[in-house]
């Protein structure tokens, strides 16, 4: 099995929390309606590994979770265009990461997610993650 790839993705707390996340155990990720977006989602495989960013309220990374089934049609899209996939929370940080330490941290600076804002769903490098991982605790 290849190594997993690695993604931000994005959330309102207010509308679907990390917390939410673990008390479910999973959810669909639907309602994605940027093309870029539903091109990455449908690059995703099952075991890759996902920052769980809360964005609007918090503006900070706080756990990890994973793809549990790559990508189908999403139930949200009534002309079935757009694609969803299944995440699964795997663990919260010991500490959160906010977006200005992200920001400030040069290591960080050619981020996808600094570069597309917008987007809720961005690829992150593996050095990125480590970068992420350690700022949280890990």
């Amino acid at each position: 099995m290849a190594d997993p790839s690695y993604w931000l993705i994005k959330s309102e707390p207010a509308k679907y929390s990390f917390d939410d996340l673990e008390r479910d155990g999973s959810t669909v990720w639907d309602g994605v309606r940027n093309n870029q977006a539903a091109i990455y989602l449908r690059t995703m495989k099952i075991g890759d590994r996902l920052l769980y960013y809360h964005s609007v309220d918090g503006l900070e990374v706080v756990g990890i979770a994973k793809v549990s089934k790559e990508s189908f049609l999403d139930p949200s899209d009534p002309k079935g265009r757009f694609v969803a996939v299944e995440v699964q929370p795997d663990h919260r940080l010991p500490k959160t990461v906010p977006l200005s330490a992200m920001k400030a941290e040069p290591k960080l600076a050619g981020m996808a997610m600094f570069r597309q804002f917008r987007l809720s769903v961005s690829p992150v490098t593996a050095d990125e993650w480590k970068v992420i991982s350690a700022m949280g605790g890990e």
